[in-house]
């Protein structure tokens, strides 16, 4: 028999998110389902990309928790400053403007762009701090970002020749509050404007686990092709993200739940993953 394929997809969802996902992952750790130890492929977008870069990094999941759990272990995270519901309206306004996916991705460029925000070498050393490890593993890790200008899906990988603080940078980069991140003298936007997980991106393997801070839209969880299990905040973790996951006081409570619901969901994602 051949090999089975597994991909991990980690979705973005903000500070909130990050704290949320490690949550989850060491709570399905706890009872022996691994599956960032275990994944041939994963695939991170913004919240997701800084957690892709965490798990792949020499820090064990526990030791991950810990920073999320522990205020004295946390690092330095920039208040946005921006409304939330002001953002979501933005956001949601471009993505009815059209329905061209393409012309979609260049207004939040656009809106990027113009936005008045903190400078870029400030927030690259927020996304510095959080990585234990600046270069990139040796794993098949995909991060996605968007080009601002083109609108443009762009995959960054260890084979990429871009930095991972920039590509997780990247991928990070939400119109309207970070700056667009320059690589290369082009400007990159947050992975997450043309898919929350990019769940797609895992297409052709066997087993599938998304795990998503925030509801998907497109493209489906149904792209993948093989088995799917999705994650997703239940009532308690949906509490503890409150109304801003970019704000740096969810890490607790969000990887308290997160763990939580990893826990909970073992035994359902073991039983598709093995």
């Amino acid at each position: 028999m051949s090999e089975i394929e597994r991909a991990l997809v980690l979705g973005g969802g903000g500070v909130a998110g990050i704290a949320w996902t490690t949550g989850v992952l060491a709570g399905l750790a706890t009872n022996g389902v691994d599956v960032a130890a275990t994944a041939r492929k994963i695939v991170g977008t913004s919240a997701g990309a800084t957690v892709a870069a965490q798990v792949t990094s020499d820090l064990t999941l526990p030791e991950l928790l810990e920073r999320q759990i522990n205020p004295a272990l946390h690092t330095p995270e920039l208040a946005s400053g921006v409304a939330m519901d002001e953002l979501w309206t933005t956001l949601q306004q471009i993505y009815e403007s059209s329905r061209d996916a393409t012309e979609r991705l260049r207004g939040f460029g656009a809106m990027a762009l113009a936005a008045d925000t903190v400078p870029e070498p400030e927030r690259r050393r927020v996304i510095e701090a959080r990585l234990p490890s600046r270069t990139w593993p040796e794993r098949d890790l995909v991060i996605v970002a968007v080009a601002a200008l083109t609108g443009e899906l762009t995959l960054f990988g260890p084979g990429s020749g871009v930095d991972l603080v920039d590509a997780v940078a990247a991928s990070c980069a939400v119109p309207g509050v970070w700056p667009p991140v320059t690589i290369d003298g082009v400007r990159y936007i947050d992975g997450g404007v043309r898919s929350i997980a990019n769940a797609d991106l895992a297409a052709g393997h066997d087993r599938v686990l998304v795990i998503a801070p925030m509801p998907e839209p497109l493209p489906g969880f149904e792209a993948t092709g093989g088995a799917v299990e999705v994650v997703e905040p239940d009532e308690a973790s949906a509490a503890a993200f409150g109304l801003d996951p970019l704000a740096p006081e969810t890490r607790v409570p969000c990887a308290k739940a997160g763990y939580a619901q990893g826990v909970a969901v073992s035994e359902r994602v073991a039983a598709m993953w093995r």
